[in-house]
């Protein structure tokens, strides 16, 4: 810069000295980038906080990566309000918020954006949620008159508390990517579900979409399993109550592996009825990402001797009262921990998404 302030004072024909000072500015420009381009350790520190939805999820990542777990804490007062503090100095720090909205949903929310609130006045640098079970991902779009687009109403709230990015799992529709006018990260659990079905006894096996919503999902279970792929179509009578009309592919002769992003009430497992009219045969399996697990899926999954395995990830918390012997947990800590650690070091993760 000092060598072209001094060309400025030559005169106007001095074409070549003027030439030279900027070849040699742009040199030092170039050399400049280089340099920042090796050096990927971010001059922030790596902190991982927790709320109280899934503080084990949180200490596993943490543990992966080799940090200590952000000290903080949360009340419920009397009134049912919740109180949150930062219990430590997070000024100038990126920030990695691990907090999946699990029942009680709206406590989580809110507990949420709180800390949002706390980090940006503590004067964090920055803050990365990461949500492994996004809130109201069911209501992306009005399906009647006159009804909230809720999954919306949650991107909104988050980049107003100053969410600087969010990261989420196998999320239920892909659309609310666009909710957004920050950097969203959506990942999948696919890989580590996958995995546990390479194992000899499913080879006699068909990978079987519950519905037409789900296909792409499955199709990449059957690709990277190199199983067949099977799709039931349903039809919806109420919010709660769905029918399968239809079983599209050879299921005849094979054990169905159901895939699905989310149980709740259990519905889909009511759908193997379809499966073993067609001529299924064996016992079943179901590899589904978000074990929301509600009561009435507990006690069919229990009585159903056709099913055999529920295979799912700890984006929630999997208490004791919902374990049993027929539910196997796989971790995705050190997906989300790789993850973390190539964004804060300012790494590529694009071929770590598995975009569907």
């Amino acid at each position: 810069m000092c060598e072209l302030r001094w060309v400025l004072l030559l005169p106007i024909n001095s074409h070549e000295a003027i030439i030279d000072a900027a070849n040699k500015q742009t040199n030092s420009l170039l050399a400049f980038i280089t340099l920042r381009q090796r050096a990927v350790v971010s001059f922030h520190p790596l902190r991982i906080f927790s709320g109280s939805a899934h503080k084990e999820l949180a200490l596993e990542i943490a543990e992966t990566l080799g940090v200590e777990l952000g000290q903080s804490s949360t009340r419920r007062l009397p009134d049912s309000e919740i109180h949150v503090m930062i219990d430590e100095v997070v000024r100038d720090q990126d920030i990695f918020l691990v907090q999946p909205c699990c029942p009680p949903v709206n406590d989580h929310v809110m507990e949420l954006l709180l800390y949002l609130d706390a980090f940006r006045r503590a004067s964090a640098h920055s803050v990365s949620v990461v949500l492994p079970y996004f809130p109201y991902a069911r209501q992306d779009r009005m399906a009647h008159g006159r009804e909230a687009v809720s999954a919306r109403v949650i991107a909104n709230m988050l980049e107003m508390m100053g969410a600087d990015r969010v990261i989420f799992v196998d999320i239920h529709a892909r659309a609310i990517q666009g909710f957004f006018n920050i950097p969203v990260d959506p990942l999948s659990a696919l890989p580590i579900l996958a995995d546990y079905f390479r194992q000899e006894e499913w080879e006699n096996a068909a990978i079987v979409s519950p519905d037409v919503g789900r296909a792409s999902m499955a199709g990449r279970y059957a690709q990277l399993l190199n199983l067949p792929l099977v799709v039931m179509h349903k039809r919806r009578t109420s919010v709660s109550v769905t029918e399968t009309t239809h079983v599209v592919g050879e299921i005849a002769g094979s054990r169905p592996i159901i895939i699905d992003d989310i149980m709740a009430g259990g519905s889909v497992l009511k759908q193997i009825d379809a499966l073993y009219d067609a001529g299924a045969e064996g016992t079943a399996a179901f590899a589904v990402t978000h074990p929301v697990l509600l009561p009435s899926a507990l006690e069919h999954l229990e009585v159903d001797e056709r099913i055999a395995k529920l295979v799912v990830s700890n984006t929630l918390p999997v208490p004791e009262e919902k374990r049993s012997q027929k539910i196997e947990v796989l971790s995705i800590a050190p997906m989300l921990a790789d993850i973390i650690n190539r964004i804060h070091q300012g790494r590529s993760i694009s071929k770590k998404l598995i975009l569907m």
